[in-house]
């Protein structure tokens, strides 16, 4: 009976495990703003990704109200301003500012969001701060009253798409409940058995497959997002760019899997090794 309670609690572990790990990494990563603008913000350090996004956040600019005669000295200035944004000290400030907007925009009531959004998307990034950065530079360069909008959205992704944010948003939080029952569960596994060792390996054996399933899950998932097109040059490279960083984020967590996994897997067969053997009663 011990033996079997053993089995059951161990494997109700590794059940929960698998849910509890990767919603625990997309609440702190995805849900919560401070865990979405540290994982993104590193984008904006990138050389490449910096010059296509500042080129792109400077062709929003409305130079509308400059006159024609004007036209020809502006176009070198917006140019040059493109180049120059990165480098400009308020960029970082400004670049963190647009992911905590873009995160209250993503994950806001559908029925908040301002018209300009499109609340079938599963993404929407508002560039305004960089906007702001970036006509506060032209309008000092050039004299002219540029005004920046309070808002400059970009839609990510496709209809239906922000179900998986409602999805995220509602069952990411349970994954530290579900940690703790995964917790119990394992002690449950331990105090039960009778050969502690087993318990430890099987566990062990159980977090390294956890983890090729995990590998595999993030893989599919990153394989079938960047396969969706947004037709929007900026909200593309924003997506493929963060995919990839949310890819190498859940990757260091699958890693320590694997290697909490392959040490409860070689203490078990130590115990076991370093363990006397029963001996055979003599008559």
């Amino acid at each position: 009976m011990r033996t079997f309670v053993s089995a059951v609690a161990a494997v109700l572990g590794l059940l929960l495990s698998a849910v509890a790990i990767p919603a625990i990494w997309a609440d702190r990563n995805i849900v919560q703003e401070d865990g979405f603008v540290a994982l993104a913000a590193p984008l904006g350090q990138d050389a490449a990704f910096q010059q296509r996004l500042a080129a792109a956040t400077v062709g929003t600019i409305d130079t509308g109200a400059v006159p024609d005669a004007l036209a020809r000295l502006v176009k070198p200035v917006l140019e040059a301003a493109a180049g120059s944004l990165t480098g400009l000290p308020g960029y970082p400030a400004a670049w963190e500012e647009t992911l905590r907007k873009s995160h209250r925009l993503s994950f806001a009531d559908p029925a908040t969001l301002p018209p300009e959004a499109d609340s079938s998307s599963s993404l929407t990034l508002d560039v305004a701060p960089l906007v702001a950065l970036a006509t506060g530079e032209i309008s000092r360069a050039t004299g002219l009253p540029l005004k920046a909008p309070e808002q400059t959205l970009i839609n990510v992704g496709q209809s239906g798409q922000r179900q998986i944010i409602a999805g995220l948003t509602a069952y990411a939080p349970l994954g530290y409940p579900l940690a703790v029952g995964a917790g119990i569960a394992f002690v449950l596994a331990l105090v039960a058995a009778r050969r502690k060792w087993s318990v430890l390996f099987c566990v062990g054996f159980g977090a390294l497959v956890l983890a090729g399933l995990w590998t595999l899950g993030s893989t599919m998932a990153r394989a079938a997002v960047l396969r969706t097109a947004s037709g929007n040059g900026v909200a593309d490279m924003f997506k493929n760019e963060f995919v990839a960083a949310a890819a190498s984020s859940f990757g260091s967590w699958v890693t320590g899997a694997l290697i909490a996994g392959g040490v409860l897997l070689v203490a078990g067969l130590v115990i076991r090794i370093a363990s006397p053997g029963r001996r055979r009663p003599t008559r």
